[in-house]
């Protein structure tokens, strides 16, 4: 017979597989290399209480071959999977011989879970949910947020107004004089408020409240000098 090279090896990589009851199970199991002769079978369980599910004689009206016929590749499907296929499957290398047929190469174990189909919507709905809660909490924020701004904006309206609307009275130098000739003063209505020299001031203006003049006498002036109609003006208060 053919002889067992040192390079057979049997692969089994699904370490768990999770499936929904109804659902079809597909399970893996490969070799490679040279094998004794002796049949390949898959195993729920280890020990004396182990439950032959699939080999390549005999009736399992559940489970198929992946690959019908190969002698390499012994990966099954298991259909309509309800709660109790749940458990561990070994994928099992049998040598045989005249007198007996002994395991040869076993591998590591698949470990099967079924949950139900309930779970399923529960979850989505779940997930609905929190997606929910996560964008009416960001249109609050964003509304509290626009709220705040709008608040600060009419604060700083409202401070620019109570700023505008500030005003004391000052005197005006309506005649500019000629060097060496003293411009007059003409505002009746504040020459009793004490002279404002600074010329900052002058460059506070803001508002003018300008009111005709009563008459005033005549006096004789140069030329040069030129009067305005007008005397009252209002600036900040500072």
């Amino acid at each position: 017979g053919a002889q067992v090279g040192p390079d057979f090896e049997l692969q089994q990589p699904q370490d768990k597989v999770s499936v929904t009851a109804g659902e079809t199970l597909t399970l893996t199991c490969t070799t490679s290399g040279v094998s004794p002769p002796g049949p390949v079978k898959w195993l729920k369980g280890w020990g004396s209480g182990n439950e032959t599910v699939y080999e390549q004689k005999g009736s399992f009206p559940r489970v198929t071959r992946v690959v019908s016929e190969s002698n390499t590749d012994f990966s099954i499907r298991i259909r309509d999977v309800r709660p109790e296929d749940a458990g561990t499957y070994y994928c099992v290398k049998f040598n045989k011989s005249v007198s007996s047929v002994e395991m040869f190469r076993r591998g590591k174990g698949t470990v099967v879970s079924l949950h139900d189909r309930a779970l399923v919507p529960s979850m989505v709905a779940a997930a609905v949910v929190l997606c929910f809660l996560l964008l009416l909490g960001l249109f609050v924020t964003l509304c509290m947020y626009r709220r705040k701004r709008r608040g600060e904006a009419e604060s700083q309206r409202l401070a620019r107004l109570a700023a505008v609307g500030s005003f004391l009275p000052i005197r005006l130098r309506c005649c500019a004089g000629t060097p060496g000739t003293p411009s007059e003063i003409v505002d009746a209505e504040t020459s009793h408020l004490p002279s404002q020299q600074s010329s900052k001031e002058d460059n506070d203006i803001h508002y003018a409240d300008l009111q005709p003049l009563p008459a005033a006498p005549q006096h004789s002036r140069t030329p040069s000098a030129a009067c305005s109609e007008y005397a009252s003006i209002r600036v900040a208060a500072q």
